[in-house]
């Protein structure tokens, strides 16, 4: 029977169950609860052949501003095939993407997990651009940093190199220094506060912002309410005077394959024009250092943006959080550091 691509109902909740349970090893199933699991204005889509689920993924449209217009640009979300497991469906992976395609051409998909997954092989072999959006990272407690990072321990000759540089303070002297020597301080004097919510002041942010970048996605105060809301008190916005705004986590992680047990700060999503980028990463470190976190990390990919963080004393390291524009995104012509992207994006903050 041909495998056809339909919206998900409860008619099919068995079915997709007993698909996630066959490709549970890949650890990405569909959402069982879609109304529940999804972000507002999400749809979820299930390729099915004779009453089994044989993949799905989640489209979200959203508003863009592209060089000044708003433009209607959809998240290509979570794609996943039984092809993962069973070569006999590999035409389900490709099948998925151009059923999204046909339903909204400009497509993106974000963070995947490096250029070696499935996905952004399957991505790039179809004609997309990919490309990763750069990490950046600063040490706030350099002892605990250097004995819990794990993605720098793996070897064990390093592991007892950063145990010593811990353990006699020269790490501590080193990374501070390093840190100190590399920032400088934004100039014009900087108030900041955390807000409770996003009201009024956020529509003023977005509109001195949004013709400023090629391209970002909208981030008016309704958009910002449904996307962090009031109610998880994990978020925290710290606000710029009226000059603009980033939304911040510390999460201690527990076992993590990359921080261990660190203390993480994260600068998730921010808006400013971006003049005032500088004034908007300092404030928000400055918040999260005094927290206590142990390392603050940012995704960003605009050039002003990552230029605020360098100025911060921000190190950039290796990033796998990708960005992939579909051909009829990608054709209009917007480089990727004009485009203001991060982990506000996409599926927003997993995992952190």
């Amino acid at each position: 029977m041909a495998i056809e691509i339909r919206p998900f109902s409860a008619e099919w909740r068995n079915s997709l169950r007993e698909f996630n349970a066959r490709l549970a090893a890949t650890g990405t199933p569909l959402p069982e609860d879609p109304d529940a699991e999804m972000q507002p204005g999400s749809t979820m889509y299930v390729a099915v052949e004779d009453g089994a689920v044989r993949g799905g993924y989640i489209l979200r449209p959203q508003t863009f501003s592209i060089r000044g217009a708003l433009r209607r640009v959809a998240h290509f979300r979570l794609p996943v095939s039984e092809g993962a497991v069973n070569r006999a469906y590999a035409r389900v992976g490709p099948l998925l993407v151009r059923s999204a395609l046909q339903a909204e051409p400009l497509l993106y998909a974000l963070g995947m997990r490096g250029f070696d997954r499935p996905l952004p092989r399957l991505l790039g072999a179809m004609g997309w651009s990919v490309s990763s959006i750069p990490l950046f990272f600063r040490v706030a407690r350099p002892a605990r940093f250097l004995r819990g990072i794990r993605a720098a321990r793996e070897a064990r000759w390093r592991a007892s190199l950063m145990d010593l540089a811990a353990w006699t303070g020269t790490g501590w002297i080193g990374l501070r220094g390093w840190q100190w020597a590399r920032s400088l301080q934004p100039r014009g004097g900087i108030e900041w506060d955390t807000a409770d919510d996003f009201g009024s002041w956020a529509d003023e942010v977005w509109g001195a912002a949004q013709a400023e970048y090629g391209m970002t996605a909208m981030r008016d105060a309704r958009t910002l309410s449904e996307l962090y809301p009031a109610g998880n008190k994990r978020f925290v916005r710290v606000r710029v005077n009226s000059r603009g705004w980033a939304v911040v986590l510390d999460t201690a992680m527990e076992g993590d394959r990359y921080f261990g047990d660190l203390r993480v700060g994260t600068i998730v999503d921010s808006m400013a024009r971006p003049r005032d980028a500088a004034a908007v990463i300092h404030a928000a470190r400055r918040y999260l250092e005094g927290r206590g976190v142990d390392v603050i990390v940012s995704n960003q990919s605009h050039a002003a943006w990552g230029a605020a963080l360098r100025a911060d004393g921000f190190f950039a390291g290796p990033s796998n959080f990708l960005f992939a524009a579909s051909k009829e995104l990608a054709a209009l012509g917007v480089p990727a550091t004009e485009m203001h992207m991060n982990r506000g994006d996409g599926d927003g903050p997993v995992h952190l």
